[in-house]
């Protein structure tokens, strides 16, 4: 397996290895339901565990501001 190589399961528990730049597409068709995440040391489901890609509602503050920014 690559270093560029992701571990993935499909439904049925079926295992295979895939890109990852094909992981996007299987997690936006479904057509897996986990893959490995490598730096965590665990399998992510999908939909349930946070996944690349998939943002959610930041109720933090504004870190980027609309206005011009004036040179001094």
């Amino acid at each position: 397996m690559a270093i560029a190589d992701i571990m993935v399961r499909y439904e049925r528990d079926t295992d295979g290895i895939t890109s990852r730049q094909c992981l996007n597409e299987l997690i936006a068709s479904k057509r897996i339901i986990q893959f490995y995440r490598e730096s965590e040391k665990k399998w992510v489901t999908v939909g349930i565990d946070p996944c690349r890609g998939v943002g959610g509602i930041y109720n933090g503050p504004k870190r980027r501001s609309t206005e011009s920014i004036r040179l001094s």
